[in-house]
């Protein structure tokens, strides 16, 4: 299927106020964003975190912190020294979109009750967890078949808009 046929309009990411109900973080935006930087290098070797930063206009002491918990995750490798930085674990082709936000973020949420430990009040008598679950379960694994191959190939620039992130599911 892959990120093009999954009714996700990445355009629509970047907005400054959104009134939205999914939504990605800053830090997993700009994960994905170093993430996709670091595929369309390929092999033509590391990049820091200053480079990374810079070029997409992002703290660089913020986009370090991203980077770094990219790596205790196992998405990225880091080097040190003169020719030092960063480099993708895995082959693009090998590291989904919901890799890198649940790196991030962790487990993708759409309700208040996130396990089935019971801790809700509502819990037992909540007539929309199940179904709402299973929405949960769309999404994720709408986000584990776009991969970071598909974003670096999307070489459209990034629009300046104010409309919501928009996620189509068919339920």
């Amino acid at each position: 299927m892959g990120c093009g046929n999954i009714g996700l309009d990445w355009s629509d990411l970047r907005s400054e106020r959104t009134k939205t109900m999914l939504r990605l973080s800053k830090k997993a935006d700009y994960a994905l964003m170093a993430m996709k930087h670091l595929a369309l290098r390929g092999d033509r070797g590391s990049s820091s975190a200053r480079e990374i930063a810079e070029q997409y206009d992002i703290p660089i002491e913020l986009m370090a912190k991203v980077l770094q918990r990219l790596v205790r995750r196992g998405l990225l490798a880091s080097h040190q020294g003169t020719r030092g930085g960063y480099q993708l674990a895995r082959v693009p082709t090998q590291i989904s979109v919901a890799d890198v936000i649940q790196a991030i973020d962790g487990p993708v949420t759409v309700t208040a009750c996130r396990t089935d430990e019971g801790a809700c009040d509502q819990f037992a008598k909540c007539s929309v967890r199940d179904p709402l679950w299973r929405v949960r379960e769309r999404i994720v694994a709408a986000l584990d078949e776009c991969t970071i191959a598909e974003l670096a190939s999307d070489t459209t620039p990034p629009v300046q808009t104010t409309r919501a992130a928009v996620l189509h599911t068919h339920l």
